[in-house]
């Protein structure tokens, strides 16, 4: 992501999907204040336009795509209008996530194929449409694919959510070593609870087809997953502080190390001489 002197990230045009709220819009806020040029993508066809709209009122360059990330079809559209609206791509945050909930047993095979075409598939579409792009130009670049801590560290009543964003992590794990003979910069944000709405929206714009016909009721005990909270602007913060810095990965919560500490301790103790 190094450049010369100023600002790295000014006249640089980022695409981030999921772009209507939440960490997206934060992304594009923080993009824009640093001179950004914005594509925001979303299912949320008038939720786009709405958030293009407020940007381009504060003076920021950016255009909103409706774009389906499960369709590789509409992300290679959404490659196309960036490039004829500014030319090129330098960043790019396959951002779109959906949250599903609930025990495994209990999960429909609509659950998972929701869960996994946007979570997974979703930033497979992205990686396949935009790193060529990104290797071919030559001007170096950064890919962010936000996967979570449930992507990190398996969790109950969020299994089918833990397997899509376990799925993120091991790709991106490969990409970055793929891509960094090529100058192309590669990292994967894994929050934990963010103040966003991605639970409603996930309810709201989830296609007819793939809704089950008596939706399991989250469980109660699900909210003792909840500690502590931060903003998608903190979020939004921390992901460039990260491409700057060139970490891969991209962390948003001081309790996270305590939980991969005794995941790591977990597997290095299966090291030991009478377990071995």
């Amino acid at each position: 992501m190094a450049r010369g002197g100023g600002d790295p990230f000014r006249d640089r045009v980022a695409v981030i999907t999921g772009g209507a709220g939440g960490i997206g819009m934060a992304l594009a806020a923080a993009l824009a204040r640093r001179g950004a040029r914005l594509v925001l993508a979303d299912l949320d066809a008038a939720g786009v336009a709405d958030a293009a709209r407020t940007l381009g009122a504060q003076g920021a360059q950016v255009l909103g795509v409706s774009t389906d990330v499960t369709d590789r079809a509409q992300v290679r559209a959404l490659a196309d209008a960036a490039i004829a609206r500014f030319g090129a791509v330098h960043l790019v945050f396959n951002n779109a996530g959906v949250a599903t909930v609930g025990d495994v047993l209990d999960a429909t095979p609509r659950d998972w194929e929701f869960a996994m075409g946007v979570n997974f598939w979703g930033v497979v579409h992205g990686v396949e449409v935009f790193a060529p792009m990104l290797v071919e130009q030559a001007a170096g670049g950064h890919i962010v694919n936000t996967a979570s801590m449930a992507g990190l560290v398996g969790m109950q009543w969020l299994g089918i959510y833990c397997a899509s964003k376990f799925a993120v992590v091991g790709l991106t794990e490969s990409l970055h070593r793929e891509l960094r003979a090529s100058g192309i910069g590669v990292s994967v944000l894994c929050p934990m609870v963010v103040d966003t709405k991605i639970n409603d929206n996930s309810t709201r714009m989830r296609p007819i087809h793939l809704r089950n016909d008596a939706p399991s009721p989250i469980p109660t005990e699900a909210g003792s997953l909840v500690g502590g909270t931060v903003g998608a602007d903190e979020v939004a913060r921390r992901t460039l502080r990260g491409i700057e810095r060139g970490d891969f990965y991209i962390l948003t919560h001081p309790e996270q190390r305590e939980l991969l500490r005794r995941r790591a301790a977990r597997l290095d103790r299966m090291f030991e001489e009478d377990r071995w």
